[in-house]
């Protein structure tokens, strides 16, 4: 795994008697960002759950330090009633990680005027902007994003494009999700696509 941050090898995950992902092979090299493209219901997120460790596999392997990964997956669940640094304040002091600085990780994601603003006040692509703040506020090395310009404008597009490159530049390996391919043009080193669990190209 040298220069490999993901191997995933062969894997097969299964619901029942529905085949989700199928003989699934890819890797990430570190420092890059891989993208997977695919339309709803391809399996994508599934394939990320399992890199997680939030899903057992059926079959096959996969290698990665689960705890180097910082991760958003499907809309990210925070309390509604907190404001978006509370929420970031109380996930940090959950992992033992109180010294972490929420400002300077709010103003990365282009949040630092909403920080005290209630998570249930927030947009769409507000609460996608703190769930990327979330994943990288603990300084991890690997990202797994599944579809983090959901919800935000072309101005917001461009700031998380950014904001994803710039990661990319300190050393983060990043692996995305996105149906836009115009996202995995513009940030991606190299592409997997996925259609009904497979890899297809």
């Amino acid at each position: 795994m040298d220069n490999m941050a993901i191997i995933v090898r062969n894997v097969t995950k299964k619901f029942g008697n529905v085949t989700v992902l199928d003989n699934v092979s890819l890797q990430v090299k570190k420092g890059t960002i891989c993208g997977i493209i695919g339309r709803n219901g391809s399996g994508k997120t599934v394939l990320f759950k399992c890199i997680c460790g939030l899903l057992q596999i059926n079959e096959g392997s996969i290698l990665v330090d689960k705890k180097e990964i910082g991760a958003i997956i499907e809309e990210p669940g925070f309390l509604k009633q907190y404001s978006g640094k509370q929420n970031l304040r109380l996930l940090a002091s959950m992992s033992g990680k109180e010294n972490i600085d929420i400002e300077k990780v709010l103003k990365a994601v282009g949040l630092e005027h909403a920080g005290r603003k209630k998570v249930g006040k927030y947009s769409m692509g507000m609460r996608q902007r703190l769930g990327i703040a979330q994943a990288i506020m603990e300084n991890q090395s690997i990202l797994i994003l599944d579809e983090p310009m959901n919800g935000l404008d072309n101005k917001g597009v461009d700031e998380i494009r950014k904001l994803i490159l710039d990661l990319k530049n300190e050393g983060r390996s990043i692996i995305l999700a996105s149906h836009n391919r115009e996202d995995i043009q513009i940030l991606c080193d190299q592409v997997y696509e996925m259609d009904n669990g497979k890899i297809i190209g």
